[in-house]
């Protein structure tokens, strides 16, 4: 017997993959269908990627496709702006649909047809009664509802005023078509939903050529039949809409029909994700887009400069479940902190800048030192950066008189500048104000970096920039736009908002070395946080940075 054991690995399984094993185990169906099913009244948010990371995954584990299909059923606030971000958010993300482009707007005549199927069947009819009297005949959690008086009109008249409220002889709102289910149901769902509406809207794909619109629970699982989903996974809140979702595909007779999952939605602490509170930033002029850095849509994470490996990397560490919870936002950061850490170059960048000139070095001399672009990955290369007499330090490693254990400049103290010499501060100059606008020092030319020196030690490091080859830059740095300590809403309903939540630095210097940077470029500046370049206002004449994280994180990673 062979002495060598095999492990067997063992693979942990969601909860939707166990049922979907199942159901091809049991032959309910040989390949795998899903979709990502967005209404195009808005940008996608960071929650909108856990569902469409969900469903790829799923179609790509079981060797399926994945639908891209926009649920535009609603032409009222939907907008070829948003189908055309919602693309490009997918594609960016990592949601490959390929070809597979759809519309449910597409889908219209056939669910004409669905509901006029409904009618002969004696399953749908119109009903008259205003929006306030079907609320009030709809009933209550613990009251049943009643029967509209409408209800038992015969198939011919349904059929007659269905094909009128579609011919457009009634006014919007004077009339409904309402599936014909269970006034007394314990699901309020089941109480005979309206199914259609006479709405006079031009929709951004069909233009004029409907004035009555499916409402999205009659509406959705046909789309889904239509295209042939196997599994169609959405939120837990469409939990107790799944028996109409299974109602409509049964009455509909579509063989093979589609199962619906629900999973827990993503709660990220301390944001804003309601599209009608990003619409109100947008309009207020609070924020300068959709894509604000500040917010979490998905084209504001990637302007601020997230990755789509970091935010996959992240919705792996939140998993998928059946019970809502809320996940902190530092846990977002730990995830782009460490997708970036190994690929980045570190570069040197100066955010509060203080002159130092170092007045023992010769002035027209420059040297171009060896610097390396990532300490942690060797395999980043080297790149030379210019030193000179006059340079560049934050303000912040400066103090005229330093608190104990204050280890970088001041007056009479020895540093090193990073990848250079030691530098002894000699003197400082101020302004009328008292304010430190230039420190003098002088250099020892045998501490050269990597020369070997080892006369004695200092136990500070400074980074720098030579100030003739400097590039000025404007840097924002961006913190959450709720106050963290308030929560996102006060008790009228209204944002909190954090007055603090943008700080833009117009006088900063960086290295030579951004030269040719282009459009969402991301580095880390030592000492400071990860930064990319702003794909909206920078160009090559103003290069302009947003601070994609801090260096430090509060989250540890279990």
């Amino acid at each position: 017997m062979d002495n060598v054991s095999s492990e067997k690995e063992i693979v942990s399984k969601n909860f939707i993959e166990q049922i979907i094993e199942k159901d091809i185990e049991e032959g309910h169906c040989s390949s795998i269908m899903t979709r990502f099913p967005p209404e195009p009244n808005g940008y996608l948010h960071i929650g909108h990627a856990k569902s469409i990371l969900l469903n790829y995954g799923l179609s790509k584990k079981y060797g399926g496709k994945f639908n891209l299909r926009f649920d535009d059923t609603n032409p009222t606030k939907e907008k070829t702006e948003f189908v055309e971000s919602i693309i490009e958010d997918v594609k960016w993300i990592g949601g490959d649909f390929e070809d597979r482009l759809f519309f449910a707007s597409n889908y219209f005549d056939q669910m004409y047809e669905a509901a006029v199927k409904l009618i002969k069947k004696g399953k749908a009819f119109v009903c008259d009664l205003t929006a306030d009297e079907i609320k009030e005949y709809r009933g209550t959690l613990k009251e049943p509802g009643k029967n509209s008086p409408y209800r038992d009109r015969t198939v011919e008249e349904n059929l007659a005023l269905f094909e009128a409220m579609k011919s457009g002889e009634f006014e919007d709102g004077s009339k409904v078509l309402r599936a014909k289910i269970d006034m007394s149901s314990p699901n309020i769902n089941m109480r005979d939903p309206i199914i259609y509406r006479i709405a006079r809207m031009t929709h951004h794909n069909t233009g004029d050529k409907w004035c009555i619109y499916p409402m999205y629970d009659f509406a959705h699982p046909i789309e889904d039949a239509i295209e042939g989903i196997t599994h169609s996974i959405c939120t837990l809140e469409f939990e107790d809409h799944r028996p109409l979702y299974d109602w409509v595909v049964n009455e509909l007779e579509y063989p093979n029909p589609p199962k619906q999952i629900e999973f827990a939605k993503l709660y990220l602490t301390n944001v804003i994700t309601g599209k009608r509170y990003i619409k109100k930033l947008v309009e207020d002029g609070i924020v300068d887009g959709w894509d604000d850095p500040r917010l979490v849509s998905i084209s504001a994470l990637r302007r601020r400069g997230f990755t789509p490996e970091s935010i996959r990397m992240f919705m792996e560490l939140c998993g998928v479940s059946k019970s809502n919870s809320s996940v902190d936002y530092a846990m977002l950061e730990y995830c782009i902190r460490e997708d970036l850490k190994l690929k980045k170059p570190r570069m040197m960048a100066i955010l509060d800048p203080i002159k130092l000139v170092i007045t023992n070095y010769p002035e027209d001399q420059v040297e171009y030192l060896e610097v390396p672009n990532n300490q942690e990955n060797e395999e980043m290369g080297v790149r030379k950066v210019p030193f000179s007499r006059e340079l560049y330090i934050e303000r912040e490693d400066f103090m005229i008189e330093p608190p104990k254990k204050y280890f970088r400049l001041f007056p009479g103290n020895e540093v090193r500048l990073m990848h250079a010499y030691f530098v002894k501060c000699e003197e400082y100059i101020t302004d009328e104000t008292g304010k430190v606008v230039e420190i003098h020092c002088t250099y020892d030319p045998e501490t050269k970096s990597g020369s070997g020196f080892t006369g004695r030690k200092v136990k500070g490091t400074i980074h720098w920039v030579s100030a003739p080859h400097a590039k000025n830059a404007e840097v924002r740095l961006y913190e959450n736009i709720v106050d963290e300590e308030k929560g996102v809403y006060n008790e009228d309903g209204s944002l909190n908002l954090n007055p603090n939540s943008l700080t833009i630095l117009k006088e900063c210097y960086v290295e030579p070395s951004f030269d040719g940077s282009k459009a969402h470029d991301s580095y880390q500046f030592l000492r400071s946080g990860y930064f990319c370049i702003d794909s909206k206002d920078s160009n090559e004449e103003h290069l302009v940075f947003n601070r994609i994280v801090s260096l430090k994180s509060s989250y540890k990673p279990v």
